[in-house]
């Protein structure tokens, strides 16, 4: 408000002021160029003067005194050639100590008049104009002088100023208070979208509601952004106090499995165990420590990722070979669950790709475990490896489920960190996004298309690798 005052009040002021010259100048201009108008006369009263006495000079001004008809206006004063009033036309000899600078000036002056403006012995404010009257010879013969008083004119002055300072005032008020009430339609939102922004900060998310603006302006435009901010914070902390819970769900489960096992076989006496026992025991150890190892290397790898830390080992490799291991280390799993896992492996031999061929892997194993995951039993996971001469420059793994699906609603976030669209089903809910990231480290892609009810159909796909192309690959990626 200060700022926009004093830019405001400078300009006003400046306005004003220059307004004030402005109209002096007008109301003063225009007793000169009266002054002046009737000054002209006397080229023509004295036009042809042969005389050199100031006695015949006078006479003739007497004249003109007697016949000049605005002596309401103004006044006429006669002067000699040595500079005495000899003649006024108010009929009154003006004081001998007055003072009259402007005959002396149009006496040097070639144009032979001058224009005084000033306040007379009797403290009255005037203006008056001196005209030189010259012979034929160019002798000066006298002067006449006209004075007008400007004691109406200057009051003229005063009132047209007041009144433009006024104007100013009142203008100055107005943009004060306009100011002010801009600024308070500005100041009261933010304040209160301050304390709101400050609770937000605090975990208060609920505060997001609280969010008013009655005008669709810049305010109401931050009023918005500030709540779907408020809205996308409390999706991420609800996502991942979520995570966390799955996350010690995942953890909990084998470690009581291990623990469990563990108790039991230490508690058995000696011989009283028998083998078959102790054998499912070490069994289930086994594998939930296997399931421990992988939920903790799922982790890590996540963390590495989102710090930019994740190197890859890269090497020219045969995809088929890879993909057709993890097919085949799942092939049991889909058996035991009334699965059915189906692929044959393409007989033509394939162009090689350039990557990592354990964080490929992963992501083989990852999508896979995925489809059997949310494929219900005597439900089919079908998977193919697509070349085509259409395409040379890309090799294409397809994974086609008949599971549960995914909602349309869910679809775009799947691949999102922390999100899980299915709470039925275990899972830390980071794995597609590490797979995601790293077929984006080897320039590929990992594509979703989903309906609810009918299945899932993931598509992984693969620059082929090419000579000299090494160097163009991405070695690492941030989330």
């Amino acid at each position: 408000m200060l700022n926009t005052l004093s830019v405001v009040l400078t300009i006003i002021i400046l306005i004003v002021v220059s307004l004030i010259f402005i109209v002096t100048y007008i109301f003063q201009n225009s007793v000169e160029q009266n002054l002046n108008t009737t000054s002209s006369e006397l080229s023509l009263v004295f036009s042809g003067f042969q005389s050199d006495s100031s006695t015949s000079f006078v006479a003739s001004a007497r004249d003109y005194v007697e016949n000049f008809d605005k002596k309401e206006e103004m006044e006429v004063i006669v002067i000699n050639s040595s500079g005495r009033v000899v003649m006024t036309s108010t009929g009154f000899t003006p004081d001998e100590n007055e003072q009259i600078p402007d005959f002396n000036e149009a006496l040097s002056d070639e144009s032979g008049y001058a224009y005084w403006n000033g306040k007379l012995s009797s403290g009255e404010s005037a203006m008056s104009q001196t005209r030189i009257i010259t012979n034929e010879n160019g002798t000066c013969v006298g002067a006449v002088r006209y004075i007008v008083s400007m004691e109406q004119v200057n009051t003229a002055i005063v009132l047209v100023s007041a009144g433009i300072i006024i104007s100013g005032i009142v203008i100055i008020a107005l943009v004060i208070l306009s100011g002010l009430m801009f600024i308070r339609s500005i100041v009261a939102p933010i304040r209160k979208l301050s304390e709101i922004s400050s609770k937000i900060a605090h975990g208060d998310f609920s505060q997001a509601k609280k969010i008013e603006y009655k005008y669709d302006d810049e305010i109401g435009d931050l009023c918005d952004a500030i709540s779907d901010m408020a809205l996308d914070l409390q999706t991420a902390d609800q996502m991942k106090n979520d995570f966390i819970s799955r996350v010690s769900h995942e953890l909990r489960t084998p470690l009581t499995a291990i623990k469990g096992w563990a108790e039991t076989m230490q508690l058995s006496e000696r011989g009283k165990l028998d083998r078959k026992t102790f054998d499912r025991g070490m069994g289930v150890i086994i594998n939930e420590s296997s399931r421990l190892t992988s939920i903790v290397e799922e982790l890590l790898d996540f963390s590495r990722i989102q710090s930019g830390r994740m190197k890859l080992i890269k090497e020219k490799l045969d995809i088929l070979a890879e993909f057709d291991d993890a097919v085949y280390f799942l092939k049991e799993r889909a058996v035991t669950e009334g699965k059915h896992l189906l692929y044959d492996e393409p007989e033509a031999v394939y162009p090689a790709v350039y990557g990592d061929k354990n964080r490929l892997k992963q992501v083989f194993l990852n999508v896979l475990d995925n489809a059997l995951k949310y494929t219900p039993k005597g439900g089919v996971v079908a998977a193919q490896v697509i070349y085509s001469k259409d395409e040379p420059d890309i090799i294409k793994i397809v994974i086609t489920d008949t599971g549960c699906g995914i909602s349309a609603e869910d679809l775009p976030k799947v691949k999102e960190k922390f999100y899980k669209a299915n709470q039925t089903v275990g899972g830390s809910g980071i794995g597609l996004a590490v797979a995601d990231e790293i077929m984006n480290l080897h320039n590929g892609s990992l594509n979703i298309e989903s309906g609810e009810g009918v299945g899932t159909t993931v598509t992984l796909t693969f620059p082929v690798y090419k000579e000299g192309s090494e160097n163009s690959l991405p070695e690492n990626i941030k989330l």
